[in-house]
């Protein structure tokens, strides 16, 4: 009896400090200056129990549009509920100006090739990791035919997870006339 309270003595702190949340999002808003002037070759954004997305600058489009990929990475026996399914484009830290388009969206396992799935129309409900593989790799590939202003930002949807809702970073964006294509900037 005595052995079985150490042991449920030792295990019950280490349950409850599991729960807490000791997350803190660092650097939610991408730009670091208002002029937003520095190229990114590519940005990461970690969330808890460690999935995080990452993108790389968009593909310019000869109509002024853009095209942009972000890749989240979900490891095994976790998973993010998606609070909205938007990929919104807005004016700097201000009213949306266009709502990017889903183009593709698949999954795969690290250890394993790109499967690529039928394409869906809309972005899933949740991320889910596969059980073959230490990590998933989600891709979602998004398209604006608009014409994109100089400078603008794109907030992929917050997730919830673990019964827990976090805000996810808003990537920055403007067109850089000596490369002749949008980028992200800091």
């Amino acid at each position: 009896m005595r052995l079985r309270y150490v042991a449920s003595s030792l295990v019950l702190p280490l349950l409850l400090s599991a729960c807490g949340d000791s997350y803190t999002p660092v650097d939610l808003y991408m730009a670091k200056t208002p002029e937003c002037k520095a190229w990114q070759e590519g940005s990461r954004f970690e969330l808890p129990r460690g999935i995080s997305v990452s993108t790389t600058p968009p593909v310019t489009l000869p109509d002024g549009g853009a095209e942009f990929t972000f890749v989240y990475l979900v490891p095994r026996g976790e998973r993010a509920l998606f609070q909205t399914r938007d990929y919104n484009v807005t004016q700097p830290k201000g009213p949306v100006i266009a709502n990017a388009k889903l183009v593709t969206f698949y999954q795969r396992t690290t250890n394993s090739p790109a499967e690529i799935v039928e394409a869906i129309p809309k972005v899933p409900d949740m991320l889910i990791a596969g059980a073959t593989g230490e990590e998933t790799i989600w891709r979602v590939r998004l398209r604006v035919t608009e014409k994109l202003p100089e400078r603008f930002d794109l907030t992929p949807p917050a997730f919830e997870i673990a019964l827990h809702k976090y805000p996810m970073r808003t990537f920055t964006y403007r067109y850089f006339a000596d490369r002749k294509a949008y980028g992200l900037c800091s």
